[in-house]
């Protein structure tokens, strides 16, 4: 009895505490707004009877930050007395993104065996003159709360640092010490074969073939020449490249006058300042001696098929495998990223844009890009149908990888030569807008992150020896008009197209069969004709 009525007397002083609450709002409400508001909007189940649209009588009229979308700090840019260019972008925060990029990957090294990028990208902070091993570097960079990575691609080698901003000393003569003084113990080298190893099994192992086919589209597109060689070390050159050779090709592309460094998210008379201390007196391990074997080789379009035969039926095994599927990927020239009709190009690109079969969303998805549209959408059996443009400052790609049952390959390959002449056709002002309008906010979106400013900055500064900001960017995407996308698609199509091609390749069409369709009105093979089937 006794806790039963306890409950009860609990129950009331709720109840009495939960009366007196509500009675100190009442009172707040009609003290802000007046009783003669708050009876209007506030009356038990009454709505008011005013739209959303307008404000409320009797509340304060709203201040709003405003923006006029432009970057009030442009990106800064100092040339040293030894060609290094310095540059930087504000960006306000704790951290900041600092690193060093290279005019030099995998096209440079026509007088070298391949591979020697991929070598450089493995071995990148490991021990050097002032740190005796890689745990150590991680231990400095920890103190600021640091994280650092080196990655290579086809023109580019950029070494990246993310650390507090307060340790930007730190971080800038360790990078000068990762990119100039190298120590490149034979161990190290030996650990780097066994990764380079491991990373061309996992190449052809992978479900994903994409890194693969665009490895492929680029040898049939170049073939021999700068964006053609190939990126990742083939497998007779893992035992080739030694000290020695690394040292000769360092000592030709790690020049001052062909790098970039760049940092967001510091003031930039500080990043000047270091650079000066760290990187304009540096001695680079390799020696001081002129560059005399640098590759100024312009990138040849070639055209061509690259194919391989290979059985997929196995690549991933499990509760729910992956089928067996043929992966082709073609593409046609497209141009520079240094020329006007990049941005058109890249308009196009987003037009076509595409993806997987299993892909879920709306339209911020991509679900009305022409490759969803007309592809995926009436094709049921096709897996995957998605475009890419790759570009370069002396040339570029634009391609469209599709894949299926290896029973349907003509088929496949005839619908992506259709889309490939329908891109010539009028393209409609709505799915026009929207390209351009997706293309906008992906790239602010990509921009809201830091080592992506970072890259942005130091990748067109080291290409240009400026930077365009995104609002100028946004300017030219808004200017490029339907008759652009023809004329750009136009002059495409008169290039040789580009095949790659992995799988089960006995329905694959031939070579010539293929560009005579592209060459055609309206995209078709041409018909064959077999005695037995």
């Amino acid at each position: 009895m006794t806790s039963s009525s306890g409950l009860v007397a609990a129950g009331h002083t709720g109840s009495k505490m939960a009366t007196h609450m509500s009675k100190c709002r009442t009172w707040s409400r009609v003290q802000r707004f007046g009783i003669a508001a708050y009876r209007k909007y506030s009356s038990g189940g009454r709505y008011p009877n005013i739209s959303l649209s307008e404000p409320l009588p009797g509340i304060p009229k709203p201040v709003f930050a405003s923006g006029d979308g432009q970057e009030k700090y442009e990106t800064r840019i100092t040339t040293l007395e030894n060609g290094l260019k310095v540059a930087s972008q504000n960006k306000f925060g704790q951290f900041c993104t600092v690193g060093i990029l290279v005019n030099s990957g995998s096209r440079h090294e026509a007088k070298y065996p391949s591979g020697i990028a991929h070598f450089i990208e493995k071995l990148a902070f490991s021990s050097t003159a002032q740190y005796g091993s890689k745990d150590e570097i991680l231990l400095a960079l920890e103190k600021h709360g640091g994280i650092c990575d080196c990655q290579t691609s086809r023109d580019t080698t950029m070494y990246a640092v993310s650390a507090e901003v307060k340790g930007l000393d730190t971080v800038v003569s360790l990078l000068s010490d990762a990119v100039l003084q190298p120590r490149l113990l034979d161990d190290e080298i030996e650990m780097t074969r066994m990764a380079v190893r491991f990373e061309l099994e996992d190449l052809n192992m992978r479900p994903d073939p994409e890194p693969l086919l665009t490895e492929m589209i680029h040898a049939a597109a170049y073939r021999g020449n700068t964006v053609g060689l190939p990126r990742f070390c083939p497998v007779d050159n893992v035992e080739k490249i030694d000290k020695e050779m690394l040292h000769n090709y360092l000592r030709n592309y790690y020049g001052p006058e062909r790098m970039v460094l760049a940092g967001v998210g510091i003031e930039h008379e500080q990043l000047v300042e270091c650079a000066r201390e760290h990187l304009l007196a540096a001695q680079p391990v390799w020696g001081t001696t002129t560059a005399a074997n640098v590759d100024l080789s312009v990138a040849q379009y070639t055209g061509g098929i690259v194919k391989m035969d290979k059985d997929m039926s196995d690549v991933s095994l499990g509760p729910t495998p992956i089928p067996e599927l043929t992966h082709i990927m073609i593409g046609l020239e497209s141009c520079s990223f240094l020329e006007d009709d990049f941005i058109p190009f890249a308009v196009l690109n987003m037009m076509m844009g595409g993806g997987g079969s299993f892909s879920a969303g709306g339209p911020g998805k991509g679900m009305f890009t022409r490759l969803y549209l007309n592809v995926l959408n009436r094709h049921h059996w096709m897996y995957n149908a998605t475009a890419y443009h790759h570009s370069y400052e002396d040339s570029g790609l634009l391609c469209i990888h599709a894949s299926a049952d290896p029973r349907q390959v003509r088929e496949m390959v005839e619908i992506i030569t259709k889309e490939f002449i329908q891109m010539a056709g009028s393209a409609g002002e709505m799915e026009l807008e929207r390209a351009k309008t997706q293309l906008k906010s992906m790239l602010m979106m990509n921009l809201e992150s830091r080592p992506v400013i970072f890259e942005d900055v130091g990748r067109q500064v080291l290409s240009t020896g400026k930077r365009k900001l995104p609002h100028e960017l946004c300017d030219l995407i808004s200017n490029v008009t339907a008759s652009d996308i023809k004329r750009v698609t136009t002059k495409m199509l008169r290039s040789k197209p580009a095949v790659a091609a992995l799988g089960d390749l006995t329905e694959l069409p031939s070579y010539e069969h293929i560009q005579a369709a592209l060459s055609s009105k309206d995209g078709r093979l041409p018909r064959m004709y077999r005695l037995f089937r």
